[in-house]
């Protein structure tokens, strides 16, 4: 009986230390939130020659980062910002309506996108254009596609 009872005792110790230490690693590995008061606005936006976004080649591309601060390889970070603000992130708002330029039926498709994170939330947009004229008439000379 003497012996049952160290068995169990020394099985009861080391499942103890065992999940312990289990606990005690769970609770290392987890990473620590950082917390911010802005919700993440960083984007890559690019001009790429061809039809399909995902086969066209990639003729410039910029960064823009707009929370806490407007920043990043776009060459006028704030007034990129400033646009997709007052269109809530809304890049479809920004590349429509009429244009006032008069293009040749060239076709040389361009493309343009967004990838990345908008105010906390995904954004993947890309729209084609006929050829470079009509992608300038078709931005309207937004900063955000301006580079």
């Amino acid at each position: 009986m003497r012996r049952n009872l160290h068995a169990i005792l020394a099985t009861f110790t080391a499942s103890t230390l065992l999940v312990g230490g289990l606990a005690a690693a769970t609770a290392q590995a987890a990473p620590a939130k950082g917390k911010s008061l802005y919700a993440p606005s960083a984007l890559v936006l690019g001009v790429a020659r061809g039809e399909d976004p995902l086969t066209a080649t990639v003729e410039r591309a910029v960064t823009l980062s707009c929370a806490p601060t407007a920043e990043g390889t776009h060459p006028d970070p704030v007034a990129a910002c400033k646009e997709l603000a007052e269109v809530r992130g809304e890049f479809s708002e920004l590349t429509a309506g009429p244009s006032n330029r008069t293009c040749t039926r060239q076709w040389d498709p361009v493309v343009v996108t967004a990838h990345g994170v908008w105010q906390g939330e995904p954004v993947q947009f890309s729209t084609t254009y006929g050829n470079a004229c009509e992608m300038a008439g078709g931005t309207n000379g937004t900063a955000v596609f301006a580079f």
